[in-house]
């Protein structure tokens, strides 16, 4: 794909940026008139560098309410502060203070090209399930996330990513690999809190035959397989204090040595961690090694789906293609109780909730009665209006766990459904057990 790139400077100076960016795929069209400046045809182009004195905020306000999806970086004299802040408040990437190496410019054309690839990846990409899921979403808050992705990707810096269960973390790392000099080659999965310790010292470090009971032939780890790769540590707060000291001692010198062996191999390979606890209290209660978190040179957050409500029809429109519920649509008052609901879940838990009230819903529209209990429940509120027809499967579903002892599984049974629609229907119906 072919990247056009429009500088507009008045300094003859910022002739250098035509063969500091061209290359193969780059165009770069310089003007240092800015009346000659194409500014009625900047769709056309993939990126604006501008002097921020000759473009005027009034005017940068303008293409970026015109043409939000052109990525705009400025150049400045005087490197004013309170000029700078304006123009990245109305969505500057950046805004560089002359004079500036052709290293820096470079470095930020990149980070940028890479974000919008990425953005443009996300938007026209429809997940389903044959296909890797991917990030949905175009908020504020979402682009810049993307951009410290694409910041980050290419380094060869370990990155922990912290943030709650739904929130994207391995879409977060597999994104970091993708973007990077390492997409090529491999990206391991390691989920720790499903392995027991020794299992998984031996599945990161490997083993040589006659290591333990078992080892019939050498096997080496995942630290070796994936060599000038990416290994993505899920969930690394599980791993115990002991086998973190031999991580910690990798990281330190990228150094293998497998278990009940002599030879040590040097490894080269970049470790992505994932949790979804609260790192700084593990540390403070040392259940997991400061010094181990030190080796981690990047901490990302992956924002929870309350800080990016505005994307909600977005996610909403993919998960219901990806489930193959194309015909079934939210009503406006629903959409209102989405956007008031603060999701502890997540992602993960609105998908969740679709898939529930599809389920239970008559027709093909979700209505606020469909939602499950917890977006009806306010503090002093009282159960929602049912219909007959409701009202008759409410008493028969209570009836049926008074008299089975409230066992949901033998009170489903008895229904003749299964354990997890009888939950939903629970909740629909405010049903929890009398004490």
């Amino acid at each position: 794909m072919v990247t056009h790139i429009l500088v507009i400077d008045d300094d003859p100076s910022c002739l250098f940026l035509q063969s500091a960016l061209r290359g193969p795929e780059i165009i770069v069209d310089t003007f240092t008139d800015p009346t000659t400046a194409p500014t009625e045809s900047l769709h056309q182009y993939d990126l604006l560098i501008a002097d921020i004195r000759i473009t005027r905020l009034a005017s940068f306000r303008e293409i970026r309410e015109f043409l939000p999806q052109i990525p705009v970086v400025l150049l400045s004299a005087d490197g004013d502060l309170e000029t700078t802040m304006e123009a990245v408040k109305w969505g500057a990437w950046d805004c560089i203070k002359k004079p500036f190496p052709s290293d820096t410019i470079r470095t930020l054309v990149k980070t940028i090209l890479n974000v919008r690839d990425f953005c443009r990846e996300n938007a026209e990409s429809k997940p389903c399930a044959s296909t890797p899921a991917r990030f949905i979403g175009s908020s504020d808050t979402m682009m810049a996330f993307y951009k410290q992705i694409a910041q980050v990707a290419d380094a060869d810096a370990s990155v922990m990513i912290e943030g709650e269960s739904g929130t994207g973390k391995d879409l977060t790392a597999r994104a970091l690999h993708h973007l990077s000099s390492r997409r090529r080659k491999p990206f391991l999965v390691v989920h720790c809190g499903a392995i027991p310790e020794t299992l998984l010292e031996s599945e990161l470090f490997g083993y040589e035959k006659g290591a333990f009971t078992g080892a019939d032939r050498a096997h080496p780890g995942l630290l070796e397989t994936a060599e000038d790769g990416t290994l993505f540590l899920d969930e690394i707060t599980e791993m115990t204090p002991s086998l973190q000291g031999k991580l910690l001692r990798f990281m330190q010198n990228g150094e293998v040595r497998r278990l009940g062996g002599y030879q040590v191999r040097q490894v080269m390979v970049r470790v992505i961690a994932s949790t979804n606890r609260n790192l700084d209290e593990e540390i403070k209660t040392q259940r997991f090694r400061a010094d181990l978190m030190y080796r981690f040179v990047v901490r990302m957050v992956t924002p929870p789906l309350r800080a990016h409500k505005g994307d909600l029809p977005q996610l909403i429109h993919a998960i219901l293609q990806k489930n193959d519920l194309n015909g079934i649509h939210i009503s406006p008052d629903t959409m209102k109780m989405f956007y008031a609901y603060d999701w502890p879940g997540n992602v993960r838990e609105l998908e969740n909730i679709l898939r529930q009230t599809q389920l239970l819903c008559p027709y093909p529209v979700i209505l606020p009665e469909h939602l499950p209990a917890q977006f009806h429940r306010r503090p002093g509120a009282v159960p929602p209006a049912f219909t007959p027809l409701e009202e008759a499967e409410r008493t028969q579903i209570l009836q049926t766990m008074k008299a089975h002892g409230w066992n949901q599984s033998r009170a489903a049974q008895i229904l003749g459904i299964d354990r997890k629609t009888l939950r939903a229907k629970m909740l629909r119906y405010w049903l929890e057990k009398e004490y």
